[in-house]
This record gives structure tokens, sequence and C-alpha cells, in this order.
């Protein structure tokens, strides 16, 4: 199994990571380093693992085995007497999560609430910005997605494609570090595609965030990757820059997929 390693400092490391549920492995010993500003790329068949890492990382599941490291500090785990590594509590994961954000398949907006209060929820009452700063915040944002004159929308009168920039406003509201992009664009029509992915070709170039993505439109991997990895059985089976891996993958597993997703 190939070992994952970026020189220099580390935004996420994963050390000999296993998670099973029950006796089904969906990953497998993986160590995988991504740096800091970094846009990674996961692709590979459904149940490889992708979303495991990015659910990890949200602290939605627990590691079976291995740690999981963020910024150069144990994440999944934190130091007990003895110098030994403990699964962490809420109370050392909570300051550490709020540094990733996360934008799933599902939208998940409040329906209830303004797009304006859907942005401004986490940031007032996680965060504690108070609600000027916060709708200051969230004004910017929409902005930036392309949605200024829906603040006082509801999500339920808001097309799929302007409920998921909705919610990649809400995930940058919370100001991460680390964003996560979870199949963002699976349960939009066709045609909604586009605008969502011609956001985050925004966001990525316009910050410096580190991105892990697990998508099948390997447009944009190509347009935003730095490196895209191909799994298979919980395991990292190649990766590379995304022209050499796309255009010219080394193995026939990943010839197979791309074609089938081609």
């Amino acid at each position: 199994m190939p070992t994952e390693t970026v020189p220099g400092a580390e935004k996420v490391r994963f050390e000999r990571v296993t998670k099973r549920f029950g006796e089904q492995t969906v990953l497998d010993g993986l160590d995988l380093t991504v740096a800091p500003g970094e846009r990674v790329t996961l692709i590979g068949p459904s149940g490889s693992g992708k979303t495991t890492i990015l659910r990890l990382l949200m602290t939605l599941e627990r590691v079976t085995d291995g740690v999981v490291h963020l910024d150069g500090e144990p994440y999944s785990h934190m130091p007990s007497g003895g110098g030994k590594l403990v699964p962490a509590d809420e109370r050392h994961l909570a300051p550490r999560r709020r540094r990733v954000g996360m934008v799933f398949q599902q939208f998940n907006l409040f329906p209830h609430m303004s797009v304006l209060a859907n942005v401004t929820e986490a940031p007032r009452h996680v965060l504690g910005l108070d609600a000027d700063e916060a709708a200051a915040r969230a004004r910017d944002l929409l902005g930036l997605v392309g949605l200024a004159d829906k603040e006082d929308a509801h999500p339920t009168r808001l097309s799929g494609g302007q409920q998921q920039r909705v919610a990649i406003a809400r995930a940058l509201a919370m100001r991460p570090e680390l964003l996560l992009l979870d199949e963002v664009t699976s349960a939009l029509d066709p045609e909604l595609v586009a605008e969502v992915l011609d956001v985050l070709r925004d966001v990525a170039a316009g910050t410096d965030l580190t991105m892990l993505c697990v998508t099948h439109e390997m447009g944009f991997a190509r347009d935003v990757s730095d490196r895209v990895l191909m799994f298979d059985g919980g395991r990292v089976l190649e990766s590379g820059a995304p022209g050499r891996l796309l255009d010219a993958p080394e193995h026939e597993r990943t010839r197979a997929f791309l074609r089938s997703i081609g």
C-alpha cells in the first residue's frame, strides 16, 4: 500500500488508521498526509472509504485503530497519564473541530429560517459572534456564492443549486482551515451542477483553505486539485497530479473506474 507523505508542515495526517463497521473494514491501515493549503481529491468506487475519511475528520465517526492528527497534534486521541494516547473526549475535540468545515451531499438547511439566519446561526452560537458581525460575514459570503439577493428567502423557495450554495456559505462562515466536500453535486439536477462547481472553483482560487474533496466530477478535480488519490478497498491504490492520474493512470483498476464514470 502506498504511503502518502508531503514534506514539511502538515494540516492532516492519518497514521495507520483503520475503520471497521462490524466485520467490514472500510479503511485499512491508511497513512495519508495533507499539507496546509493543499487541495486533495479522493476518487474511487462506492464503499472504498472516501467519505469515511471526511466523517472521521468531522468526528462523526471514531477510528477503530490508528490516530488522526490535525496541525501536527493528535486529534482523534489525546494524551493521558504515562504519555499514552487514549480516544479523545468532547472537551478535546470541540475546539479542534471548529477548524474543520464540511459541505454534505444533502443541504441540511433549516427550512424555517431565512438564508441569512441559516448562515449566521453557527457563528453566533458556536463562535460567539454578535448579531451584526455574524450578519456582515454572512452577507459577504452570500455575495461570494452569488446569492446576495436571497438573504430573506427561505430554503424551500430556492433551487437545489441555490440551497447547496447557501450550505457552502454556511460552512465558510465558521472560517474553517480545512474544508471537506462530500459529493456536493450528487443530489442536484444535472443543469444545476455547474453553478455549484463554479462557486467552489472561486473558493479554491480565492482562499488558502486546505480542501479534501470526494467527487465524481473529474473536470472539477482536474481544475482545483493539487493531488488526486484513487481509493479501492479502503486503501490508496495510486496518487498523483490530476493531469497524470486522470490522463495516464498506472493501474487497470483506476482506468476501469474512470471509464465507468466517463
